[in-house]
């Protein structure tokens, strides 16, 4: 699969490395406090009316990407780039092959060359807990007073549990290794250009569905699996669809799918029942960019899950993953609507990839919890009171700051210092126009309104954006 990615590297040429951060060997607690730092990079306060007014000034149309199943430091790990919190910058992460020998055989993180991972790491609610917290079924009380922490030491050994037919060398390979500069140029020219977020989480520590559902509506709504409800339109709670409608906020579901599953918007009944005709394949995205019809919201479902796919799924390609994200962004960028737009890309959850940041507690969305069986015949029932995985997230404005790596944000209920996820964007949408919240999770989020700036910045630098990647 090297192939792949070279000919892409070839295809999409980056631009001049950057300077690296000082390496750092171990976490500290120093450097706790300094990633924990809220930047401001315009002045203003995140949730402000001055920040609020100034985002409804610039921002009218909003494009939103999920992709799949990566986690921050499997994407981002190799590239170089001050205030990037990965492996590159900090010194290999190492864990154990196997969690009942602490001090036995470990495997560290590496740079890679998988184009396609052939065998899918697990990524279900207990297979989470085994890698973050090194057994499937956790005390919940115990997670919540920090008797038993996060460490993130399980993700080597699940992979061996879940395939044991592959070397431990292969296991490693496949969950700890990283993409290096060369391989991901586009991703590495995002990180360059716009903004970064160092700290972004999936909305639960679970797999795909309840994670595009929880991004959409603030709640995975007790789904902490790809059940049933989202293969027939039976999710029956409010969506960021159904409240745009209903201010009559225009938005497109461009959808990549190829029929192989439903697009997220129509994981919901009221969509089905009242707005299939927002849903439209995704070739209309690249038309209506270029001639300036976008809607006020454009969704994105990429195509999964297997070969020639180009969502970065684990066993498709992130070769293609990144030619798409460069389609989109060039699309974008050379329409008439790109001053007024605002181009958010993330992934949904981490696919069960390493990562060394321990996943934080979050407020629980509504009273719903999920039961699951584990491998070992252990239950476990999930309350929905922690996110997932950390993820690469990108902001792309002609508004953001060049290069900037945000850290953490503020919940606007609180006042804390508090990490990004999802259903920051669902906040943010809800400052830009005027939504209420759907659910406390997304009351208490960090929304990002105040990282667009009052003027383009190659006004400000005279400078001008590259057009091509």
């Amino acid at each position: 699969m090297k192939s792949n990615i070279a000919v892409a590297a070839g295809l999409l040429a980056s631009s001049a490395l950057a300077t690296p951060a000082p390496a750092q060997s171990n976490w500290s607690a120093d450097q706790d406090k300094i990633n924990k730092k809220v930047d401001a990079p315009f002045g203003y306060k995140a949730g402000s009316d001055k920040s609020i007014a100034n985002l409804k000034s610039k921002v009218k149309n909003v494009v939103w990407i999920l992709l799949e199943n990566r986690s921050y430091d499997n994407i981002l790990g190799g590239i170089r780039h001050p205030g990037l919190d990965n492996p590159i910058n900090n010194g290999e992460y190492c864990i154990p092959q196997n969690l009942s020998e602490p001090n036995g055989k470990k495997w560290c993180t590496n740079s890679k060359d998988f184009d396609s991972v052939l065998n899918d790491p697990d990524h279900s609610v207990t297979g989470n807990n085994l890698e973050f917290f090194g057994q499937f079924a956790p005390d919940n009380a115990d997670v919540a007073s920090g008797k038993v922490k996060t460490t993130n030491r399980g993700f080597v050994d699940k992979q061996l549990l879940g395939y044991p037919d592959i070397t431990p060398e292969t296991a490693a390979k496949q969950v700890m290794n990283y993409y290096s500069e060369e391989e991901v140029p586009v991703l590495k020219n995002l990180v360059e250009e716009f903004i970064t977020f160092n700290y972004w989480f999936s909305c639960i520590p679970g797999p795909t569905n309840p994670n595009r559902l929880c991004a959409t509506a603030g709640t995975s709504d007790g789904h902490g699996k790809n059940d049933n409800d989202f293969d027939v339109s039976a999710i029956d709670i409010p969506s960021i669809f159904e409240v745009a409608s209903s201010k009559n906020i225009s938005w497109l579901n461009y959808d990549g799918t190829n029929g192989a599953f439903l697009p997220d918007s129509l994981f919901f009944n009221w969509t089905a029942s009242n707005a299939n005709d927002s849903v439209v394949p995704i070739e209309n995205f690249f038309q209506d960019a270029y001639l300036g019809q976008l809607p006020q919201l454009s969704y994105l479902n990429p195509s999964c899950c297997g070969a020639n796919t180009n969502s970065m799924h684990p066993n498709g390609n992130v070769s293609y993953g990144e030619i798409f994200v460069k389609q989109i962004y060039e699309a974008l960028r050379n329409g008439p609507q790109w001053e007024d737009s605002l181009l958010l890309l993330t992934y949904d959850e981490t696919g069960g990839f390493f990562d060394h940041v321990p996943a934080p507690a979050a407020v629980r969305p509504d009273n719903k919890t999920y039961t699951e069986t584990a491998v070992d015949g252990s239950e476990y029932t999930l309350y929905f009171d922690r996110l997932g995985g950390r993820m690469p997230t990108f902001l792309i404005s002609p508004y953001t700051p060049e290069g900037h790596v945000e850290n953490y944000g503020v919940n606007p209920a609180t006042g804390e210092h508090e990490p990004y996820s999802a259903t920051s964007v669902l906040k943010t949408l809800g400052y830009l126009w005027d939504l209420e919240d759907l659910t406390p999770r997304v009351s208490n989020s960090p929304s990002f309104d105040h990282l667009i700036g009052p003027v383009p910045r190659w006004k400000v630098n005279q400078l001008s954006v590259p057009k091509t990647f």
